[in-house]
């Protein structure tokens, strides 16, 4: 009885690590101490009145912080610009400038009460209350 085995000409193993290493995305492009700003960690939290949203945005500034509230959908867009140097002597040792910007949007299941909603900023962490609108009553409509 003969077996038959498929033949895989990549499967060589230094000519395999290249060429699946040639398919992944680039990855750790981005320095290990530098929080990772392309990706905005949110928690949303719902009760009976409100919803509550925290947004980590580490080394923002407060005033390149937006936050828009349309209906039911919540917009957060930041800016960051930053830039560090250190130098020995007049030769430059490391010099690291990142800018950017990062946004996220999102739906809630209910609509928002923008005017009473309030948003506050402390220690990198963007914190959204964002009050629930009271529910539209059905009105029921007589026929002549």
């Amino acid at each position: 009885m003969s077996n038959l085995t498929r033949y895989d000409p990549f499967s060589i193993e230094p000519v395999s690590d290249l060429f699946q290493g040639l398919f992944r995305p680039l990855r750790g492009m981005a320095l290990a101490d530098e929080p990772d700003l392309a990706s905005m960690k949110i928690d949303v939290t719902e009760n009976d009145k409100a919803y509550t949203v925290n947004a980590e945005l580490p080394g923002v500034a407060k005033d390149d912080i937006d936050v828009q509230v349309t209906g039911n959908t919540v917009s957060i867009n930041a800016k960051v610009e930053r830039s560090n140097e250190q130098k020995d002597g007049e030769r430059v040792i490391r010099r690291e400038r990142y800018s950017g910007a990062i946004s996220r949007s999102f739906s809630l299941s209910g609509d928002i009460d923008d005017a009473s909603a309030t948003a506050t900023y402390q220690d990198g962490v963007l914190s959204l209350t964002l009050p629930k609108k009271a529910p539209v009553g059905q009105k029921k409509l007589t026929i002549s």
